[in-house]
């Protein structure tokens, strides 16, 4: 089943269910994924192209829900707390910190990268073997911890 026929469904059974909340977050999704077709001219998107707007999507709330916490209003962060969770349901299942260390060792030697001044060369090849199944500040995070072990 396509993203988009799942997001149909669940938006049907969320609007038999009343779950305004639920609703709100499907049709913000569908009308992102619908954006984003009209912008690349196409009738439908690839799941890449899909997973990319997924991302973003999920991206946007978690940096939303920082500041909404620094700056103290909770009630805006539970809000964007329960629409995280809504649109984690449709991402693909999240690589552990230990998956994603091991994919970043096996690029760094498949690049022969040596030094930090590598890191662009790295991050290149890594972020699009782990695409939506990990964050890219954790990638970040540990290509610089191996690359500095390398030294």
């Amino acid at each position: 089943m396509s993203l988009l026929e799942r997001l149909n469904n669940d938006m049907k059974q969320a609007m038999k269910n009343k779950d305004k909340d639920k609703l709100s977050v499907i049709r913000m999704l569908k009308a992102s994924l619908q954006n984003e077709a009209i912008k690349h001219k196409k009738q439908e998107l690839t799941e890449e192209e899909e997973l990319t707007v997924l991302s973003r999507e999920l991206k946007q709330r978690k940096d939303s829900l920082q500041e909404f916490e620094n700056a103290g209003r909770q009630d805006l962060a539970d809000k964007l707390l329960t629409e995280i969770n809504y649109v984690e349901v449709y991402m693909p299942e999240q690589l552990s910190e230990e998956e994603v260390s091991e994919i970043v060792k096996q690029t760094i030697l498949e690049v022969n990268a040596v030094s930090k001044a590598d890191m662009g060369k790295v991050m290149g090849a890594v972020l699009p073997k782990v695409k939506g199944k990990a964050d890219g500040s954790l990638v970040n995070k540990l290509v610089q911890q191996h690359l500095s072990q390398t030294n």
